[in-house]
């Protein structure tokens, strides 16, 4: 029986020693802010889907592998990242969205464009700037109007952010998303006053540069804020979306 017990305090306190070890390791404090640009607008900030689907930022930690697993975290709907619970290493990051890859391979697999920024995280902040080209600008022409059936109507424009054909897909929609809230695009709008315009094969392309007028569905509810923002995107790859800045609108 004491044989017994001993063994078990035994196995007790290694397993205690164990986990102190495991829990020993410094925790991750290293801070890496920035945000995605549009090259060709100077300082134009990129504007993106909040959370999944959007622009997210890939860490590759190269700190003791050549060829790491890639950890990402995305950026807020203004294009705009911060993280601060990175572990300090050295990395090679770059951004991934509704724009030209930064990263591009020939059809062997080895890389023939490669706009990744090397960073060593820890100590103070880091903060980075991407300057990329969205496949769509998407604009406003005007503010949006509120309307005597208390619907809305807003006037867009989209037109190419590249100027490189591999990347001029076909247009494929547009969207006008409306919201509750300040969180609004693909992921997040009120589907009931919401519209969508799509457009089969190549007739969206010729809408390249137009004015065109959307208006909402549905009757809106009086004394209440509302937020609205535009998208539209091409076929190409995972059909991302491009955006105009967020607007808010209260009805009386």
């Amino acid at each position: 029986m004491r044989k017994l017990l001993y063994t078990f305090v035994t196995l007790a306190v290694i397993a205690t020693v164990s986990c102190s070890k495991l829990d020993n390791f410094p925790q991750p404090n290293a801070t890496l802010t920035g945000r995605v640009v549009d090259a060709g607008g100077g300082k134009t900030t990129i504007q993106t889907e909040t959370g999944g689907g959007g622009t997210r930022v890939k860490l590759e930690e190269i700190s003791w592998s050549d060829n790491p697993t890639p950890f990402y975290f995305y950026s807020m709907q203004d294009g705009t990242f911060n993280n601060t619970k990175l572990f300090a290493s050295t990395n090679m990051i770059s951004v991934e969205g509704a724009f030209v890859p930064l990263v591009q391979y020939d059809n062997a697999g080895n890389i023939t464009v490669d706009k990744r920024q090397k960073v060593v995280l820890g100590g103070s902040a880091q903060n980075i700037t991407f300057e990329v080209e969205p496949f769509l600008r998407v604009e406003w022409v005007s503010d949006p109007v509120v309307n005597a059936d208390s619907t809305i109507t807003v006037q867009a424009r989209f037109s190419r952010g590249t100027s490189n054909p591999d990347f001029q897909n076909d247009v494929s929609d547009l969207f006008l998303y409306l919201n509750t809230v300040p969180y609004v695009g693909n992921n997040n709008y009120d589907n009931r006053y919401s519209r969508q315009v799509t457009y089969s094969g190549s007739a969206g392309n010729a809408l390249l540069g137009q004015t065109i007028v959307l208006t909402t569905t549905g009757k809106l509810p009086p004394k209440r804020s509302y937020w609205l923002r535009i998208g539209a995107r091409t076929t190409y790859g995972l059909k991302q979306y491009n955006y105009t800045d967020i607007k808010k609108i209260t009805l009386p």
